[in-house]
């Protein structure tokens, strides 16, 4: 497994829509590790391909305490969305920038697992927010997107001057 170069706002490649994955091959599932790895080394609680410039829609996901429940989705859908919940939201590509966010408080997704089989998951709380923070990202969305123009500006300068002075 390796350690992936995670890409951080205002990247535009964090703005390029992600195809389905073909075939659920050796290749996917090797960058579905290298993806769960880099997301537990960030430390984070998911990461999409885009992130980590691999423009194909799978994703991983753990919220558990015990960092051992890896969930990945391959070509993940939302298909029934319910309620709404406000949640603070963090991202590995905005690096400490955290806001609140409305999502849907329960959600259901079609996806593939790691086999290529198809699988349906019912989500609420904290797990139905990150998987759907996480399929935006495949969708070419950032969670500051959802935020004022004005804070999406604070945020851009904030993270161009870090990586100034980081050089």
């Amino acid at each position: 497994m390796a350690l992936l170069k995670i890409l951080h706002f205002p990247d535009p490649r964090l703005h390029l829509v992600a195809k389905p994955v073909a075939a659920v091959d050796a290749d996917i599932r090797q960058l579905a590790a290298d993806m769960a790895e880099t997301m537990y080394a960030a430390p984070g609680i998911g990461l999409a391909a885009t992130q980590v410039d691999r423009h194909v829609r799978l994703i991983v996901v753990d919220i558990s305490e015990e960092k051992n429940r890896l969930l990945t989705l391959i070509n993940p859908r939302i298909v029934m969305k319910e309620g709404e919940a406000v949640r603070e939201e963090g991202c590995l590509s905005v690096p400490g920038i955290y806001d609140k966010v409305t999502r849907a408080e329960h959600i259901r997704v079609d996806a593939l697992d790691l086999e290529g089989k198809p699988f349906q998951l019912d989500a609420v709380g904290l797990l139905a927010v990150c998987i759907q923070h996480e399929i935006d990202h495949l969708d070419g969305k950032v969670f500051v997107e959802y935020l004022s123009r004005l804070k999406q500006a604070r945020i851009r300068h904030k993270l161009e001057k870090q990586a100034r002075e980081a050089m």
